[in-house]
């Protein structure tokens, strides 16, 4: 009796947190991440008025300003997108996506780099100087954040409101438009910085995201043999860790 009690409170807790019960389809998901990640006229139009904003923002230093560009920025699509293709092994959309994210980051840089070579502000705010000290605390940030991403845009519900959320809790705009005041200043140190910062949202969302799509267990082109599965799991601790200790560093640091 006691077995039978403790088994279904298991499988009560499983269902509760069953990500597959309340999913779309597979063709669902497939279309709402890749839609979210084509490289479109629009899509560009929007990134460069979104970085404007961003830039306005931490500028002079207003959290509004910069919550308002965040939540227009077409950016974490292309992510979600990559993280697709690569769990799919479909690796000539997953070329196809990065080569767009790529293009995203050119123009979004070049936007704010010439925004703050235009600005007669030039002294860094609050605002800027706050995102060229990333810490181990953006990491947890990222992948939570890439989680709840990821488990929103697989829901049946279309009407959710976790990606606008996401888009404030992972923030991939800030960083990249304090890379263009970095640029436009000469500021090499903060440009280290904010890149790093950067790099840590883009590849815990990245991770985060192909997580959850192994859980829900997408369509693939081909199924991997176990040493390329062995190979990948790997390659992924290697560059996980590579990624991750400056940031534990900065922690120790602090303290």
């Amino acid at each position: 009796m006691e077995n039978n009690n403790k088994k279904s409170v298991k499988d009560e807790i499983k269902r509760i947190f069953s990500l597959s019960e309340d999913s779309a389809s597979n063709e669902e998901i497939r279309s709402r991440l890749l839609d979210g990640g084509k490289i479109t006229g629009t899509n560009m139009c929007v990134l460069v008025c979104a970085m404007v904003i961003a830039s306005v923002g931490l500028n002079v230093s207003s959290t509004a300003v910069i919550i308002g560009a965040m939540l227009i920025s077409p950016l974490m699509g292309s992510i979600l997108a990559s993280a697709y293709a690569a769990i799919a092994s479909d690796y000539p959309l997953l070329r196809k996506h990065l080569l767009g994210f790529a293009m995203q980051i050119v123009i979004s840089v070049t936007a704010a780099t010439i925004y703050f070579l235009l600005s007669p502000v030039k002294e860094p705010t609050v605002e800027l100087l706050a995102r060229t000290s990333p810490a181990f605390f953006d990491v947890l940030i990222a992948f939570f954040g890439g989680l709840a991403g990821i488990i929103g845009q697989t829901r049946q519900d279309k009407t959710s409101t976790v990606i606008p959320g996401v888009a404030i809790a992972t923030a991939l705009m800030p960083p990249l438009c304090t890379c263009g005041y970095a640029i436009a200043n000469a500021r090499f140190d903060m440009l280290l910085g904010a890149g790093y910062l950067f790099l840590i949202n883009c590849y815990f969302i990245f991770m985060s995201a192909g997580i959850i799509l192994s859980v829900l267990k997408i369509p693939k082109m081909r199924e991997l043999t176990p040493k390329e599965w062995k190979r990948r799991r790997f390659r992924m601790i290697v560059n996980t860790i590579i990624i991750i200790l400056p940031s534990i560093a900065a922690v120790y640091t602090m303290i």
